[in-house]
């Protein structure tokens, strides 16, 4: 994704062309106090995921290069179908 707002009109224009049922991501580079752009940009999917830099915001203020960050995007419809088996800074799972 190359940072959410960088990535977040290629993720529209693909979302309107493909319609797809999931969607993974990496590279968001959101904080966790932003996360919820997810949820008002693509409202109908929901999001599972975690940012990278929760350890660094914590600490002080963010310096050098962005963070990774992971973010899974399911279909509101199928949300009750799945499950989290294990979320963390570097990787999320769902079943």
């Amino acid at each position: 994704m190359r940072g959410f707002y960088q990535g977040c009109s290629a993720l529209s224009d693909m979302i309107t062309q493909y319609d797809p049922d999931v969607i993974l991501l990496q590279k968001h580079w959101l904080t966790p106090a932003n996360l919820h752009l997810f949820d008002s940009h693509f409202v109908h999917y929901f999001k599972f995921g975690s940012s990278a830099m929760m350890k660094h915001v914590e600490v002080g203020m963010i310096r050098g290069r962005p963070f990774g960050g992971v973010i899974i995007l399911i279909k509101n419809s199928l949300r009750n179908m799945t499950k989290t088996i294990h979320c963390s800074d570097r990787y999320a799972h769902r079943q």
